[in-house]
């Protein structure tokens, strides 16, 4: 997936990523098997891009995207990081804990629960400015100020810095999760279902915010959404995940309005049209996702796809370029 050389090299550039959570069983801890949550994606972010990744629950959306930050240890894969534009670049999968450590500030994540991600113990103002404090970016009355200025920055009054998380509605202490994530003015930000827990009218405020955010930071998201509505909105690509890989991905225009993979046409069917005279054909997919312990031979979405044949069941299809970047990993589709 190398970057053409008219085109800028992209911010994150991950390669094979795999993420399994070990079984262990009996007295000795003995190895018995893998959750295999991840199963070998690749994809990239380019600068002020969002790239969303979706699917069913349980695909591995938010195992890829805390595995990228190093919140989860990766079981294989790589993670080119171009800091600077025309610069250098690392690895982040091979750092040590202290060479992680620097790169920690460029890279950063909105968790799903604004009403678990804060500490009920501590104030607003602390929790915004505790990255300023641990990185020793500011302290003392400029600290007070950046922390000021980031809850400006989100729509909140400065004079909130000294109440605590349960004086505040979801909307607003997702709000504050956003400043604390932009306090060290990262190049980075993975929203991991940063919207799910909101009330639509309190989304799509969120939503504006981050999109305006984007604009005046020059951010790149990774948006991880189950609602695809959102999801069209804000992103610049869509990766569609099923059972721990990408089975298809592109810019929004050719997943929305063009979409190959058979998973990919059923997810889209299900989107409520607002208009009621809309008769869109619906794609019901029969049984269950499979078990991550043990997927399917072949293709890993056979077993529920309406138009597989029996050689699906053979081999993992190859991703096929389709032309313009969208790939899908689909043999009817390499057809």
């Amino acid at each position: 997936m190398s970057s053409t050389s008219s085109a800028p090299p992209p911010l994150i550039e991950v390669e094979g990523l795999k993420k399994y959570f070990p079984i262990l069983r009996g007295v000795f801890s003995r190895h018995v098997g893998d959750v295999r949550a991840v199963d070998g994606i690749s994809f990239q972010v380019g600068r002020c891009e969002t790239l969303s990744l979706v699917g069913e629950s349980g695909c591995g959306k938010t195992t890829a995207g805390r595995t990228l930050l190093r919140l989860y240890e990766p079981t294989a894969g790589r993670a080119i990081y171009r800091p600077e534009e025309g610069g250098g670049e690392v690895d982040l999968f091979a750092l040590d804990r202290r060479e992680m450590r620097r790169h920690r500030r460029d890279l950063q994540i909105i968790f799903q629960d604004p009403y678990g991600s804060l500490n009920p113990r501590i104030t607003v103002g602390n929790a915004v400015g505790e990255p300023l404090a641990v990185h020793g970016v500011a302290k003392g009355s400029e600290l007070e100020d950046r922390v000021r200025e980031l809850l400006l920055k989100v729509g909140l009054r400065p004079d909130v810095a000294n109440r605590y998380p349960h004086e505040f509605s979801g909307g607003q202490r997702q709000r504050i999760g956003i400043a604390r994530a932009l306090a060290l003015r990262p190049k980075l930000i993975v929203c991991d279902e940063a919207v799910s827990a909101l009330d639509v009218s309190i989304q799509a405020q969120v939503v504006n915010l981050l999109s305006d955010l984007q604009e005046e930071f020059g951010l790149s998201y990774i948006f991880i959404a189950h609602d695809l509505s959102v999801v069209r909105y804000i992103s610049d690509r869509v990766a569609v995940m099923y059972l721990g890989r990408i089975v298809e991905q592109g810019t929004t225009e050719q997943i929305f309005d063009d979409p190959r993979h058979p998973y990919t046409q059923a997810l889209l069917s299900a989107i409520p049209h607002p208009d009621p005279r809309h008769r869109a054909e619906r794609i019901y997919l029969e049984g269950d996702v499979p078990s991550p312990i043990h997927p399917p031979s072949g293709c890993y979405f056979h077993t529920r796809c309406p138009v597989a044949e029996p050689r699906c069941s053979e081999r993992y299809p190859a991703s096929t370029d389709l032309g313009d970047g969208h790939q899908v990993s689909c043999l009817l589709c390499g057809d």
